[in-house]
Order: structure tokens, then sequence, then C-alpha cells
């Protein structure tokens, strides 16, 4: 394989690749699966969304606790003064002695009986707040998953082009060893060395360069899906061996509409809405609770001379309050929730037009991987055959080394396009996973 057809490649496989993880100096060879269980229990990616989640649960006890009645004990100490009286013309001042103990005990018990419906729309609506951080943390999860695969297959890719890359850079030398006998000889130009020598000093740098990507996609792979940090993953090769299934469009597209978690995100904030507009409603109707209370006070200063005891006293009745300013308010705040309504709906129909595309796009894609599979084939077999003649044609003398490297690179990037086809089918099984919110 010349320089230009090398640096081609490698040039592709960068821009085909996406920011991936790594690990450190411990080999470990993972499935995809394993990995997927290690991000869910370890990844700090995944945490936000979990402590959401609860801090949604917690919002649905409470909501659930204004059903309880409302209980309320208050007890005051006081120093009372001694009062005085005078005539309405503020003259003939009298001292009128009273106890300087002053006291209050109460306790008040008030049950809601009807708000409207104002409580069960709160209980409601929190719950519904807690099933979309439910879709929100499927979401990030299968965010993580997908992403984890793409780095998970790029590392594949990248550790695939390095053997290409040292196994040029070994032939390469070979070829050097050749023509430097051949030069000493006087059968070979010592341009042609220098050239040579340049040329492995590209695929030398080539292959810095693939180091230092794998370094950083490990890196970044172990620590989203926090593993440890001295850990060197090492994809397992039996993933390019399982048979996927040949399902079609329809049951990827059926799939995403029931299964993905953008659109069942997406539907839960419309109910949100819709429950918000119910809330809302609630503040036209009155209030309306049972009340009881036990109050004892003293001293009892309604008299004159002021009683030195406690008067107690209980009640219990029905309480009714109506928000009169709710006739003119709650109507702007109820059309504001219907615009938010209708906003939540325009949302998920984009989201689901979305989806909808992805999916076909994806499948299409991967449907196309499949062709370029076939291709790839056929391009590992030439290449052989192509390996074989040149082979037998130097064996006599009637090739030159140049023609036997040629042949052996070619061989070798037909062979990595070849691992690479497969891996794209993979990569877009997945991708369909991950639209579909099956992954």
């Amino acid at each position: 394989m010349n320089n230009q057809r090398l640096l081609t490649g490698l040039l592709a496989l960068a821009l085909s690749g996406a920011v991936t993880c790594a690990f450190g100096q411990d080999s470990l060879m993972i499935t995809l699966d394993q990995l997927f269980e290690t991000a869910e229990n370890h990844s700090r990616q995944l945490r936000p969304s979990f402590s959401a989640e609860e801090k949604a649960r917690r919002e649905v006890s409470v909501a659930k606790a204004a059903k309880l009645p409302d209980i309320g004990a208050s007890l005051s100490l006081s120093y009372i003064g001694d009062g005085f009286t005078i005539r309405r013309n503020f003259s003939d001042y009298q001292k009128a002695p009273i106890p300087h103990l002053g006291n209050s005990l109460g306790v008040t018990v008030s049950q809601p009986v009807f708000a409207g419906g104002a409580i069960n729309a709160a209980i409601d609506l929190a719950e519904l707040k807690l099933t979309a951080s439910r879709y929100a943390t499927e979401l990030q999860r299968d965010n993580i998953r997908f992403m984890l695969t793409g780095f998970y297959l790029d590392i594949y890719k990248y550790s695939n082009l390095r053997g290409v890359v040292e196994s040029s850079i070994s032939q390469a030398r070979k070829m050097l060893e050749e023509m430097e006998a051949r030069y000493r000889q006087g059968v070979a130009l010592r341009n042609d060395i220098t050239r040579y020598e340049l040329f492995l000093s590209n695929l030398e740098l080539q292959l810095v360069k693939i180091n230092n990507t794998l370094n950083i996609l490990n890196s970044n792979l172990v620590s989203i899906a926090g593993l440890p940090e001295s850990a060197v993953i090492k994809p397992d090769p039996g993933i390019l061996e399982g048979a996927l299934p040949s399902q079609g469009e329809a049951v990827w597209q059926a799939d995403a509409s029931v299964n993905a978690p953008s659109i069942r995100l997406a539907q839960s904030k419309v109910e949100i809405s819709r429950k918000a507009e119910t809330l809302t409603r609630s503040g036209l109707m009155p209030k309306i609770g049972l009340q009881a209370a036990w109050n004892a006070e003293g001293p009892v200063l309604t008299e004159v001379p002021p009683i030195n005891r406690n008067l107690s006293y209980w009640y219990v009745g029905v309480g009714v309050s109506y928000n009169i300013s709710s006739l003119f308010k709650s109507n702007k705040d109820i059309a504001l929730n219907r615009a938010a309504t209708a906003n939540a709906a325009d949302e998920l129909a984009a989201v689901r037009e979305d989806t909808e595309l992805s999916v076909r796009g994806d499948y299409i894609r991967y449907l196309e991987a499949y062709e370029e599979l076939k291709t790839r084939k056929v391009g590992v077999e030439l290449a052989e055959r192509n390996y074989s003649t040149v082979a037998t044609r130097y064996s006599v003398d009637m090739a030159l080394i140049t023609d036997m490297l040629d042949a052996a690179n070619a061989k070798l990037d037909a062979e990595q396009q070849l691992v690479n086809a497969r891996i794209d089918i993979i990569y877009y099984y997945y991708k369909l996973l991950f639209t579909s919110g099956k992954i």
C-alpha cells in the first residue's frame, strides 16, 4: 500500500470515529452488555438522573400529605401589667389591679373535605412528574449506552488500524533492508532508499497518533462507565460473530413509537400540562373543611374587675372559603396552561417525526452496511488473489519488492476494511436499538 493510500485510510477512520474511552494498564476484555451493567451501577453521568427521580418521588409523598388533617397547638405565657380607668374626658384616674400571669393554651384541627379537586390533581401532577423523571432517566441511560457503544467499537477499529500500520512498518523495514542490499550491489538508487525511509517515518508517526487516540478513547470510556482508571479495555472479538435479527423497518418504527424514551418523555409533558390545567381550574371552586378547636385562656379580662381564672371553650364546625379574585384571575392562568398544553403537544409531534426519520435513516444505513460487507468480502478475495500472483512473480524475479509490498499492504487494507464493515453493521444495529428505545 502506497503512502497516499495509507494516509487516506487513516483520515477516513479518524473522521468516522466518535470521541471514545479507554483504560489504563490492566487489560480487561469486556462485552458490551457487561459494560452497560457497569455503567448502570457506577457511572457518575447517571447519578443526577437518579437523584432527580428520588426528588420527584419525595414530591409525591408531600402532595399526598395534603390529604392529612392540619393539627396545631399553641401555648403562651405573658406578664400583664395593671390597668387603670379614667373618665371619658381623661380625668379621675383610678388604678385597676389585674392578675399579672397570663396564659393561653389552644389546639386546632382542620380536615379538608372538598378543595375543588386541587389535592387529587396535585397528587396526580406529582406522580406524572415522577413518571417523566423516570423517562428522563431512561433517556440518559440510553444516551450513555449508545455513547459507550460508539467508544467500544471505535477502540476495536483503531486497534485493527494499529495492526495494519504495524504490519506496514514491519514490511517497510524489510523492504529497506532489501533495497540497502541492492544498493551495496549497485542495482538500487540511494534516492529510493531515502524515499522509503521517509515513508517509514510517516508510518511511525501515524502509529504514535493511533496509540494516543486509543489512550484518549480508553480514558473517556472508563470514566463514563465508572471503571478503574488503570483498566485497559479490550473489546470482545466475539461481537463480530453474533447473528443480528433481520426485521423490517415497520417493526423498528412500531417499537420506536412505543418504547422510545424521547417520545414517552414528550407524552408525559403533555399529560403534565393537562393536569396543570385541572389544578388551575380547581381554584374556581370553594374550599370546604371540618374544623375543631379547644382553647383555655386566663385571666378573663373581659370582666371588671378581671377574673383570675381560665376560660375554656371548644367548638366543631364546617369552614367554607372562596377566593373571589379567582373569578377574574384564574381565566388567565387557565389560558396559559392551555397554551402550554398545545406547545407540549406540538413538541410531541415533532419528537415523533424526528424519531421516525431517525429510524428510517438508521435502517437504510443498516442495510447499506450489509451491502458494504459483501463488497469488502469480494475485495479481500481479489486482494488475496493479487497477493498470491505477485508473490509467485516475485519468487521468479518478475516483480519488484515494491510490488510485493504494495500487494501485501493492499491485502492488509482489504482485511481491515472487511472488519470495519462488520463493525459498521453492529454500530447501526445498536443505533436502531438506541433510536427505538431498546438498547
